[in-house]
């Protein structure tokens, strides 16, 4: 019996071959599209973008004239910067005088602090973007070793900073390494309640405050008896002043704020009762209080809670105030972090046997912390505009150097060039936090994949 049966014709729709890949749609890519898309993608887009640009066609050559073309960068006072305008621009123009900020630029940048020694300020400066690169980028060449130097860099940078014999660094360290082997060592305690994160954490914190109220001071005076106070010249923090003295408030609370934060947050979730009331009262009496209350406290009220004669340096205090406060907002971000997420990442990682501190560390902690960023760099860029309050308990940060500048009788009536001057160097910090955020935010996101 023969095969009737006609021969298939093949598919017409079925493709043999890669199809090239066409080309995007016109008006769909370029400056016209962005253009139209961010621009005028409506009439009320479109009504907005043209008031802009008439609001900036009308303030802008004026500010330019201001800024650059009619300013002065080199007088002696604010009378000759004014002659100079006159005889250069014409009788009545008026610019900025920049010859003040010419004239007074390390003052605003190192406040007080001693001429021949401010090579150690820029030395902490240029060490800090050292130790902050293997914390702010993954993969960076090196890193693992460049951590060695971020572990470093905060007894580096206050000896750098602050001067005086190394010696209390030295036993400050050997204390701080104490209680991480103290915290270590409970941790390990397979037990339901000792070998918990809060409890080894409580635990050594008693094992370091031991170790400072007992052994830290003779050990460090035995130490300096024995071979003598070596290190760098003191400088007294009331030297310390201008961007200097913002930098480090501003540093010393967002790193040490995000990690204090994390605990309270863990804490405030506790199951032991007295670790969520601890970590409850802490929040939400620091956020109920002004941050002005707390550096009046630190200033005038502190020195009735310590015994007689002890001398507790101003800014270390303030140092102090300002990471509690911070923490206490940054706890508050990171809880919401950990309420966004759903209860089923937690019984993931009971599923997978994982204790306490591996579930939190593993799983659950990098998926909140990614929820929070946003909320995290707005309290640290915060903190960082709030560290300007300092200038009223008598410290001289960047406002608290204009002071004494204005009520100089040479430069008296000159207001706007100084305030535009500091406003410029905290738009520069706070816009690099904000673009780093948004990174990360890039970086981690992970939802289309």
């Amino acid at each position: 019996m023969t095969d009737t049966t006609p021969e298939r014709a093949p598919v017409a729709f079925v493709a043999s071959g890669e199809i090239p890949q066409a080309p995007p749609p016109p008006g769909e890519t370029g400056l016209r599209h962005w253009v139209r898309e961010n621009l005028f993608s409506d009439w009320v887009n479109g009504t907005l973008t043209l008031i802009s640009v008439a609001f900036l066609l009308w303030t802008l050559p004026g500010l330019i004239e201001w800024v650059l073309l009619h300013s002065v960068w080199n007088a002696k006072s604010l009378d000759e910067c004014r002659q100079i305008m006159d005889e250069s621009f014409g009788e009545g123009v008026r610019g900025a005088c920049w010859a003040i900020i010419n004239e007074r630029f390390e003052q605003f940048i190192y406040g007080r602090y001693p001429e021949e020694l401010r090579w150690r300020p820029n030395l902490a400066f240029a060490l800090l973007f050292v130790a902050l690169l293997p914390v702010l980028f993954g993969g960076f060449p090196g890193r693992k070793l460049l951590f060695v130097v971020t572990a470093a860099y905060p007894v580096v940078a206050y000896f750098l900073l602050w001067g005086g014999s190394i010696w209390p660094f030295f036993t400050f360290v050997a204390g701080v390494l104490l209680g991480i082997l103290a915290l270590r060592a409970i941790m390990s305690i397979d037990h339901p309640i000792i070998g918990t994160v809060g409890v080894a954490i409580a635990g050594a914190i008693v094992v370091v405050a031991l170790y400072l109220n007992f052994v830290w001071g003779p050990l460090t005076d035995g130490l300096t008896g024995q071979y003598g106070a070596i290190g760098f010249a003191p400088v007294e923090s009331a030297q310390f002043g201008g961007f200097l003295l913002t930098v480090i408030i501003g540093v010393v609370a967002i790193a040490g704020s995000l990690p204090i934060g994390i605990m309270l947050a863990l804490g405030r979730q506790s199951s032991l009762l007295f670790i969520k009331f601890v970590s409850v009262v802490f929040i939400e009496a620091i956020r109920g209080v002004p941050l002005i209350t707390l550096l009046f406290v630190a200033s005038t009220l502190l020195n009735y809670f310590l015994p007689p004669g002890t001398s507790f340096d101003i800014i270390l205090r303030v140092l102090i105030m300002v990471t509690l406060f911070a923490s206490a907002y940054i706890a508050e971000a990171i809880r919401g972090g950990l309420a966004a997420l759903p209860k089923g990442q937690y019984e993931a990682g009971d599923a997978m046997g994982l204790t306490y501190g591996q579930s939190m560390r593993l799983i659950i902690l990098p998926q909140a912390l990614k929820i929070s960023i946003p909320s995290i760099v707005n309290i640290f860029i915060g903190v960082f505009k709030d560290s300007v309050l300092v200038s009223i308990i008598g410290l001289f940060d960047p406002l608290g150097i204009i002071q004494p500048i204005l009520a100089n009788a040479e430069w008296q009536g000159i207001y706007a060039e100084v305030y535009f001057f500091v406003a410029v160097l905290f738009f520069i910090c706070c816009f690099a936090m904000s673009r780093y955020s948004m990174y990360l935010e890039r970086k981690l996101k992970t939802d289309h994949r």
